[in-house]
């Protein structure tokens, strides 16, 4: 199982909205075939794992699947989708037992799955590294039971909790390993979110650059109440591989409107509150459009919004021991603020990473029991 999950991360970003899943046939106490859904569309986990012992078998015919095991992290779907159902190719392909890591929260599977499988007379066992598969698909558990994404909010700041110097100045607080890991999580979700704000500061391009490596570009989604973007903005230099929507409200000029478009990003006017972009009605829409995940990377003020809107699911936070000082430098999260220690927003599950001399936290935001 643990050769399945780490098959299965080979694909992160390539599979959204659908889950990440590895697959490994055992015969004899040795792996016959291995393979891993690698691309959104494609054949899924067991139907490559089987592709790859069939390739096996005609060097060794001791590869023959009949009577093996089979380990794959999420629960064999037993539906038509984009591909027939992994369920009956296990029955067909004759394996005597199945391991499964995590049952698939999805509806259209929920259990169906398992039951073709003990309907013919296989074996099945589940919850093994549950957990450790069940965070590897928090995305997907999020987007298929909810309809919503899955949001992390990154911050990166200095150890006296600065995101820039008294005049503004922000490059760079963390180092490059941190750095580079941040592009990895790029790669992870399907959009990438900031404010206007850190648009007219920085003229971010928002990509995912990754060295060596296959990289995909989320979707740059901008948050701007009253669509103040530059027309010549970095992030307004849309082609194929750099999706951009500039996310407004009615109080935005409908002149404007028409010239972003005419740069080639979408507009999405939505429903304000407080005079601005309503976080939580925004998440319904871009969840309906198929984006399952938002690595949100906004300043202070966008951060607070989000946090008190309740669409932050996890943040991750990078320290550097660097000191800024002073009273007017920025903090990661800014807003109204929270007045009372009893009301502060709890992280949970915390890890602690360490990237040199850099230090990150990840933790999930306590959500409120009602």
């Amino acid at each position: 199982m643990k050769r399945a999950l780490e098959l299965s991360k080979k694909a992160v970003g390539f599979v959204n909205p659908n889950p990440l899943v590895g697959a490994v046939i055992v015969k004899d106490n040795r792996i016959i075939g291995e393979g891993y859904h690698e691309y959104f569309g494609g054949p899924h986990a067991e139907v490559n794992a089987f592709a790859n012992a069939k390739e096996n078998a005609f060097k060794n015919a001791a590869c023959d699947v009949e009577g093996a095991t089979m380990y794959v992290t999420l629960e064999p779907c037993s539906h038509y989708g984009k591909t027939p159902p992994c369920a009956d190719a296990i029955v067909r392909n004759k394996i005597s037992k199945v391991v499964i890591g995590m049952i698939d929260p999805n509806p259209l599977v929920a259990g169906r799955g398992i039951e073709i499988l003990r309907n013919n007379g296989i074996e099945v066992t589940t919850g093994i590294m549950e957990k450790e598969i069940k965070k590897t698909n928090e995305i997907f558990i999020k987007y298929i039971s909810s309809k919503k994404p899955f949001c992390i909010m990154k911050t990166a700041m200095t150890i006296d909790g600065k995101i820039a110097t008294s005049i503004g100045d922000s490059k760079w607080i963390s180092n490059e390993k941190s750095r580079a890991y941040v592009h990895e999580l790029r790669q992870m979700v399907s959009g990438i979110m900031v404010g206007i704000g850190t648009v007219l500061a920085d003229d971010p391009e928002l990509t995912t650059r990754r060295e060596g490596v296959i990289s995909l570009n989320p979707i740059r989604i901008i948050i701007d109440s009253r669509a103040r973007i530059p027309l010549e903005a970095k992030v307004l230099k849309c082609n194929e591989k750099a999706k951009t929507i500039i996310v407004t409200t009615e109080f935005a000029d409908k002149t404007k409107i028409e010239a972003i478009k005419q740069k080639g990003a979408e507009v999405i006017v939505t429903e304000s509150k407080n005079n601005w972009v309503d976080l939580k009605y925004l998440m319904t829409v871009l969840g309906d459009m198929g984006i399952d995940s938002i690595l949100l990377e906004g300043g202070s003020t966008l951060n607070y919004s989000a946090i008190v809107a309740g669409i932050v699911d996890k943040v991750i936070t990078f320290i550097s021991p660097k000191i800024f000082g002073g009273t007017s430098g920025k903090t990661p999260v800014g807003g109204k603020g929270i007045e009372h220690v009893k009301d502060s927003i709890k992280l949970l599950d915390t890890e602690v990473t360490r990237f040199d001399e850099d230090i990150m936290i990840e933790g999930y935001v306590e959500k409120a029991s009602n």
